[in-house]
């Protein structure tokens, strides 16, 4: 971590030894993000110029936290699993992240389907960029509820990250946000591929 915070932009790049440790580190492999998501986190978080909203919790929110905190960034986290949250938290907490606003929020049925219960009205109106790992794919309609219910709020320009590219579910979602933004969006990563979209 102390490297990371030292030289955010050398940690920017997969394969960086500093990404491999944190990830060895963590120690939930298999689920954890793998270092080209985390890099192309890291990359985003140092261009950035607002808010960051990140859909879903774990070592990107300790990364992309100890990034935003240098930047002088807002980081808002929803996690819909105390359990969970308690993790991330007492790590925040370690290595004294505070530009975190991590929450525990429940998942709410919208109808056709399911996404996180957000306190709206206390959000920023204006993010720069999205993390999207969360809710599960199991989840009625998986992670498609991120536009809906925050199209409003995502500025022009806003990069979205969606991990888990290589499961049909989330390439369905892509090809439904890009149709109701007009715009397209790219697959990257090879070991785990994740597709980034701009607004």
């Amino acid at each position: 971590m102390k490297r990371l915070v030292k030289d955010p932009a050398a940690c920017s790049h997969p394969g960086n030894p500093v990404l491999a440790d944190l990830i060895y580190g963590w120690g939930n492999y298999g689920w954890s993000a793998l270092d080209e998501y985390l890099a192309a986190c890291i990359d985003h978080t140092l261009s950035s110029d607002g808010p960051i909203l990140e859909c879903g919790s774990g070592l990107s929110t300790v990364v992309v936290g100890a990034v935003a905190k240098k930047r002088g960034r807002v980081h808002w986290v929803f996690e819909h699993t105390p359990e969970w949250t308690a993790r991330v938290r007492k790590y925040l907490a370690r290595f004294d992240i505070s530009s975190v606003n991590l929450r525990t929020t429940p998942l709410k049925d919208y109808g056709d389907y399911c996404w996180y219960d957000l306190p709206l009205e206390q959000m920023p109106d204006d993010f720069s960029l999205v993390i999207c790992d969360g809710p599960p794919g199991i989840t009625k309609g998986g992670r498609y509820g991120l536009v809906p219910v925050m199209k409003g709020r995502l500025k022009a320009g806003c990069t979205i990250l969606l991990d888990d590219a290589d499961r049909e579910g989330e390439l369905k979602i892509a090809r439904l946000w890009g149709d109701q933004f007009g715009v397209p969006f790219e697959v990257l990563g090879s070991k785990k591929p994740y597709i980034r979209m701009t607004l």
